[in-house]
């Protein structure tokens, strides 16, 4: 397989990965999922089961796009290097630090992402939205609903 290919691959690989994530935090069938993202249900089942090789990596693309999945494509110089993640949307420019020792840290991460090598980067990156996906998961998990309905009367 050529490594044009073989990048092709990883990416329609990841993609599904993505995509089978987003259909198993729904917690709903596969029918469901396929009628919200109007694709065949066969379609769902063949990316939750990993079968995506007659699957084209402009399809996956559409589904991810109509599940409001927030998609960063990686290509490299060796197919390894391929990948498809799910970015946080906010660009670095958006992105505010609370104090000078947070921004002497991200200056300081940056001077050192600079050093690794483009397979490094990514593992890095990938720690990073995981780590980041977690954190929001949590909070998300934190977030109880309350409501306040005056003092009581004894």
């Amino acid at each position: 397989m050529s490594p044009e290919c073989q990048t092709v691959h990883a990416l329609r690989s990841d993609l599904a990965l993505q995509i089978a994530r987003y259909t198993q935090r729904l917690g709903i069938s596969q029918q469901a999922v396929a009628r919200q993202l109007d694709v065949p249900q066969p379609t769902i089942s063949k990316i939750v089961n990993g079968l995506t090789s007659d699957l084209s990596l402009e399809l996956l693309l559409r589904i991810s796009v109509r599940a409001g999945l927030r998609i960063t494509l990686q290509t490299g110089a060796v197919h390894n290097e391929a990948g498809a993640f799910i970015s946080s949307g906010r660009s670095s420019q958006a992105r505010t630090f609370p104090s000078k020792s947070a921004a002497a840290i991200q200056t300081s991460m940056k001077e050192s992402l600079r050093e690794l090598t483009p397979a490094q980067r990514l593992e890095v990156f990938l720690e990073h939205n995981q780590l980041a996906n977690e954190l929001r998961e949590s909070g998300r998990a934190a977030q109880v609903p309350t409501t306040f309905n005056g003092p009581r009367n004894s």
